[in-house]
This record gives C-alpha cells, structure tokens and sequence, in this order.
C-alpha cells in the first residue's frame, strides 16, 4: 500500500479510474471548495472509503504537511515493462521518445522529469532499480499527478537496456555538459531516447559509451550546467519543437 497526497495527485489517481484505492481522506474544518467536493464525489464512485479528519490525522498518514488536506492510500505503484512504453508509441502513430536516468537520487527531481515527459509527449521513463529513487508519494507530488498518466519502468541495467532499445531501432542521446553537439544541432525527429544522469556525477561512464550520440545545452550565463530535471525539460521541448508539437 502507498500514499498519494496532494490535490492533484489524488485527482489524477481519481480520474484514472481510481484502481487501487482503498481510503481518501480529506481535512476537517476550512473551505473545502469544489476540488473537496469533486475528490469526495470520484472516491465515492471509486469505491473508497471516504473519511475526514483533522490535519494532524492527515499530516501524520502523509509523513508530511505538504498534503493540501487530501490524502489517498493506494495499492503499491505498477511498473511498466520498457515493452510497455514502446507499444504506447506504437499506438500514438508517433516515433518513440522516452527519458532514461542514470541514477537520479532526487524525488523533487524525478516528479518533474515524469511531469516534462508527460507534458511534452515522451512515451515514458526508465529508472534504475539501485541506487536511484523509485515512485515515491514525495515524486508523486512532485509530478502533479503524471505518475498515474506517464508509464514509469525500472529495470536492473541502463547499459543493457539502452542496447536493447538499439536493437529496437531507438538511438540513444546523452546530455551532458561537454556533449560533443549543441542540443538544437541533433536530431530528434526520429525513435529517440534521452538519457540524462546523476544529481552528483552525471552519467555513468559504461552509460555514456553505450549512448550513440551526446550533446550539450548551450549555455550564456556564468553557470556551466542545469539541474537534471531542468535539462530534462529542455531536451524533451526541443525534441517537442522538432517534431513540430
């Protein structure tokens, strides 16, 4: 069983269809307003149960304050199969775009990367099984919710993986800050998988030497790098402007 809280990450676990959840809780006291009254309503349908309490209840089932009054506990998160994000490109009549992370540590970091993936077309997220965060209620929130809309496979090598998407005629891009080519200078039109690193140290060596392509993003200011999540989001917007969304 896992915690989702939030406003709209409980609202997407709901509009989903809300399989899985067992309990919706919602705080007592203040305005509620229509989003309570829309939550209250889809749990209902779901088949939750639907309880108030007071914010500490709440503040102590989420681990945090954070949690905006609604709290939801849900069956453990589902993993995709890499397969699974291939056959959803497949569906959409678009060439495969999907995000790979080489250990990204950061829950804060991996909600806004799935929430840049699901926002500007990507088919999904790889993540490492060690020494990385999974699906966490922290990246829940993060991503606003697109957890429950962008599929999420963990798998136990990059390396391998990035060789097998290769053999799916996927061409893997590295970004890093000493990429041999400017982003806007690669092509992204084409079944493409970003793979952006560590917090700390950036891509793997091994991860890095398995990619076919890397490339940087420019930069004019006195820093010489982004955030992962922050690159994350201009690679995947220029892979968007390419491709003409």
């Amino acid at each position: 069983m896992r915690v989702v809280y939030g406003l709209n990450p409980v609202r997407e676990v709901l509009r989903a269809g809300g399989e899985g959840l067992s309990e919706l809780w919602l705080a007592e006291g203040g305005t509620r307003g229509a989003a309570f009254g829309e939550l209250e309503r889809l749990g209902r349908a779901a088949g939750a149960k639907v309880r108030s309490a007071p914010r500490a209840k709440l503040d102590r089932l989420a681990g945090t304050d954070r949690h905006q009054g609604v709290v939801a506990m849900v069956a453990d998160f589902r993993y995709a199969e890499v397969e699974d994000l291939l056959a959803a490109a497949r569906a959409s009549g678009r060439p495969p775009l999907v995000v790979v992370l080489d250990g990204v540590e950061d829950p804060h970091n991996l909600g806004a990367i799935i929430r840049s993936a699901h926002a500007l077309g990507a088919h999904g997220v790889v993540i490492p099984k060690d020494r990385a965060v999974g699906v966490t209620p922290a990246v829940a929130k993060a991503s606003a919710g697109a957890v429950e809309r962008c599929p999420v496979a963990r798998v136990t090598n990059v390396s391998k993986t990035l060789e097998a998407l290769k053999e799916a005629g996927i061409w893997s891009v590295a970004l890093a800050a000493d990429g041999d080519a400017p982003l806007g200078a690669v092509d992204l039109t084409g079944p493409i998988a970003l793979v952006l690193g560590s917090e700390g140290e950036g891509l793997r060596p091994l991860v890095r030497k398995t990619c076919d392509h890397s490339a940087r993003i420019p930069m004019s200011g006195d820093l010489d790098s982004l955030s992962v999540s922050a690159s994350a989001a201009v690679a995947l917007y220029e892979a968007a402007r390419q491709r003409g969304r």
